[in-house]
């Protein structure tokens, strides 16, 4: 994804050493009939075009911009051109056609240094202002060690072209505005994402990656942006947007880190959702779409987790009350609206069941008692057991025991839930038959 970026960027860059090339006007009769003729007025809504007016200087620049030389002789001659005329009404121009050619020569050094050497005597050139602020940025995302210092510069370009913006009048320049756009802003919003200002990167990362929606370099931070610590919950609206965009990552991301980028966009869904049970088409919706859907939209795809009046509503539209466990009673009658919690209640209430919990406590004539697992591991009761006759003293198992028992369900609290059996009775299991005793046979 970075060379395709790269490319468009050379391609910007390339347009402007194609219309760059052609000579400026001279104030002198041009010393070689190959030159140009002089400038002619300029119309009243444009700048005069700058001129030359030493014809040395002039040829010195014709000649190093010569279209039929290659590469590597441009960039001689316009490194001599800026040597011998460091001041030349020229030198922005020459700059500007000598990073492009260091550009199409692939000398990434010397295109940023000339670059710098660009912005540094024409603060608002947008093209050295975007080879800047991408190459920082990009260079810092891949793990250069001085990562924070092109950060930072990267930042510092891309708020300049930003702000020059509004002075721009080159039409090739406006006509892609918003490819350099996002080339500023993409450096903008990593900066602020490493200063973990969270909500300037996601304001200024989300309009690089809706610019470029299969540019993983923006887009996975983007996520990374809105959902920082997926161990602290944000709001509904960032965790949808948080999912989207690593969703949408895991479809850009280099082929060995796919698996690995999907498997921590499905983490979210489901801390989010509660389930993966519809993720398999937010998967895909994302993997096929480009910029976010409208908010709408995306609740749709990613719908929150289930309240627990919700889950308690599914499990009794799923399981009859007689089927369910004596857990799923517990969670109907504390969490469920109250026609649920009729409906478990009224279906077991008076009915003699019969039951295996855990002790907790004893009195002769009361048992506390843990009946669901997570009760029973947190050693706290959520039945009493009520007997009619006190309970001898060598039947009452000691806390902690395993307890099989049966009752009548009288009545229940939800919160903090217990329900009160009544008609207690002991079930103890039959003791295994002895073994038979063999005796040997009296002796003869």
């Amino acid at each position: 994804m970075k060379k395709i970026l790269l490319t468009v960027v050379l391609g910007v860059a390339g347009v402007a050493v194609a219309q760059n090339a052609t000579p400026p006007a001279q104030s002198q009769p041009a010393a070689t009939p190959a030159a140009p003729a002089p400038a002619q007025a300029a119309a009243p809504a444009q700048a005069a075009a700058p001129v030359i007016k030493d014809p040395a200087e002039y040829n010195a620049y014709v000649a190093a911009v010569d279209p039929a030389k290659d590469a590597n002789a441009h960039i001689s001659g316009l490194e001599a051109f800026l040597a011998q005329y460091p001041n030349s009404v020229m030198k922005n121009q020459a700059l500007e056609v000598l990073m492009g050619t260091y550009q199409q020569a692939g000398n990434s050094k010397k295109t940023l240094e000339t670059a710098t050497k660009l912005v540094t005597a024409d603060s608002c050139n947008i093209r050295g202002l975007a080879l800047l602020a991408y190459f920082d940025r990009v260079l810092a995302q891949n793990g250069d060690p001085n990562a924070t210092q092109l950060l930072a510069d990267g930042k510092k370009y891309g708020q300049q072209g930003l702000d020059c913006f509004p002075k721009v009048t080159d039409a090739d320049i406006l006509k892609n505005k918003d490819q350099m756009t996002s080339i500023f802003k993409a450096a903008i919003g990593m900066a602020c994402l490493q200063a973990k200002d969270y909500p300037c990167a996601i304001e200024n990362l989300k309009a690089a990656a809706d610019g470029n929606p299969t540019d993983f370099s923006v887009v996975y931070p983007l996520a990374l942006s809105y959902w920082p610590d997926p161990k602290t919950p944000v709001s509904p609206e960032n965790s949808r947007d948080a999912i989207w965009y690593a969703a949408r990552a895991s479809a850009t991301a280099p082929a060995q880190a796919q698996a690995q980028v999907e498997k921590y966009a499905r983490s979210l869904f489901v801390r989010f959702h509660g389930s993966d049970d519809v993720w398999p088409a937010a998967l895909a919706k994302a993997k096929a779409g480009t910029a976010a859907p409208s908010n709408d939209e995306l609740t749709a795809l990613i719908p929150p987790a289930p309240t627990p009046a919700d889950q308690a509503h599914k499990m009794v539209l799923d399981t009859a009350p007689d089927k369910m466990d004596f857990a799923t009673w517990e969670f109907v009658l504390t969490n469920g609206a109250q026609a649920d919690q009729d409906t478990v209640w009224n279906a077991i209430k008076g009915k003699v069941l019969s039951m295996t919990g855990t002790i907790i406590s004893t009195t002769p004539t009361e048992f506390q008692i843990a009946g669901s697992s997570d009760d029973i591991d947190a050693k706290k009761a959520d039945i009493t057991l009520q007997f009619e006759e006190k309970v001898t003293a060598r039947l009452i198992p000691k806390d902690g025991a395993s307890f099989d028992f049966r009752g009548t369900p009288a009545s229940y609290t939800p919160n903090p839930f217990m329900m009160v059996m009544e008609k207690g009775v002991i079930l103890t299991k039959a003791a295994p038959p002895k073994p038979p005793v063999h005796r040997k046979p009296a002796a003869q």
